[in-house]
């Protein structure tokens, strides 16, 4: 499934205003269980560009080909999203 500007938004809304990381992905997961959601260190994201900075977490869009799972800008080629916190 690939995500929208509805998935964005709707993704910097709860990353927002979770009170954890946890609990982002927790509301991410009941909303959308199609798309996946994984915690991460920051420092496992290091030199990768962020699709949104919110603060001190950071949301990143994964792309997958069924084998290998690469960080991507767009969208439409993403269909999971990476949390982080510093």
């Amino acid at each position: 499934m690939a995500l929208t500007t509805e998935h964005l938004h709707t993704a910097s809304e709860l990353v927002s205003a979770a009170a954890s990381l946890r609990e982002a992905a927790s509301q991410w997961r009941e909303r959308f269980p199609a798309i996946r959601t994984v915690l991460v260190d920051a420092l496992d994201m290091r030199g990768e560009t962020p699709a949104l900075t919110l603060g001190a977490r950071k949301v990143y869009l994964a792309a997958t080909d069924g084998h290998c799972w690469s960080v991507t800008q767009e969208a439409a080629q993403a269909s999971a999203l990476i949390l982080t916190q510093d």
